[in-house]
């Protein structure tokens, strides 16, 4: 998959091309991650070299699934570890959030909240097996 628009950055010394590649979550089973999100959430798997490495995409979006022995998943220099999890997530767009929600609790999928409802919207946040968090949201009519 190409790269989405790039942007070129022009610095005293150095000029540099960016692009927008993906969001990485780090996974401890990228095969079971895999079928998450291609069972689940209706990604395609793009690459896979596990148990290391794999990559799923949905439209413009790239998630990079770093398994404990990928590159991507090696400690700092300081010795901190990267680890799944957290606050930060993706956000898919979905429609009829409420028959989703169903269908996926009948899958057996983690569910981080219910189902919140806002001026902009409604939304819920799940977890794939590792605990990264994503977001269903379904904007306002």
């Amino acid at each position: 998959m190409a790269d989405a628009e790039k942007s070129t950055t022009q610095g005293p010394d150095v000029t540099l091309d960016t692009s927008f590649h993906g969001v990485r979550y780090q996974v401890a089973d990228v095969l079971r991650s895999v079928t998450f999100y291609t069972e689940h959430l209706g990604f395609t798997l793009q690459h896979q070299q596990p148990p290391a490495f794999a990559s799923v995409s949905l439209g413009p979006l790239v998630l990079l699934l770093s398994g404990p022995g990928a590159s991507g998943s090696r400690p700092m220099p300081d010795g901190r570890r990267q680890e799944s999890g957290g606050w930060n997530r993706i956000v898919l767009r979905v429609t009829d959030l409420p028959r989703r929600i169903e269908s996926l609790k009948a899958a057996g999928v983690r569910f981080r909240n219910e189902m919140e409802v806002g001026p902009g919207g409604r939304q819920i946040q799940i977890e794939d097996p590792d605990g990264n968090a994503i977001e269903l949201f379904e904007p306002g009519r």
